[in-house]
């Protein structure tokens, strides 16, 4: 039936990270956020074709030919809607990343001149009082 329009983030292998002593050091949360994204993305393969499968029930005067292109029609443009809903809130997080750090960089800039503010204070007034003795 339905199937899935894209394999999602199937990657190739990486050099280092086959069996052996010279193995990468894997990133678990990584490797489950993967695992999960791949799960959530299967359930929604599956939810796409058993709701397909009864929309195109309601049909009852349709062949069976008509109802399995109906199911397959109805379970691609579900899986594309689906899609498109995961790849905006891909791009939102991004956009939200990206002005964080921006924010991250702001407030340490921000730290880094108070720091040097108040040292820069505490050496003028160390030496101010040897400065001016007569």
């Amino acid at each position: 039936m339905g199937g899935r329009q894209r394999r999602p983030g199937v990657r190739s292998a990486r050099p280092g990270r086959s069996a052996g002593a010279g193995r990468v050091p894997v990133d678990t949360r990584v490797e489950i956020a993967r695992l999960e994204g791949y799960l959530a993305w299967e359930a929604e393969v599956s939810a796409a074709d058993r709701d397909a499968k009864a929309f195109a029930a309601q049909f009852s005067w349709l062949s069976s030919g008509e109802r399995e292109s109906l199911e397959q029609a109805y379970a691609a443009e579900r899986l594309r809607y689906a899609e498109d809903v995961v790849d905006r809130a891909v791009e939102r997080c991004r956009q939200l990343a990206a002005r964080y750090r921006e924010e991250c960089r702001r407030i340490c800039a921000r730290w880094a001149a108070v720091c040097l503010s108040v040292a820069f204070g505490v050496v003028l007034l160390a030496v101010v009082p040897f400065a001016l003795r007569p």
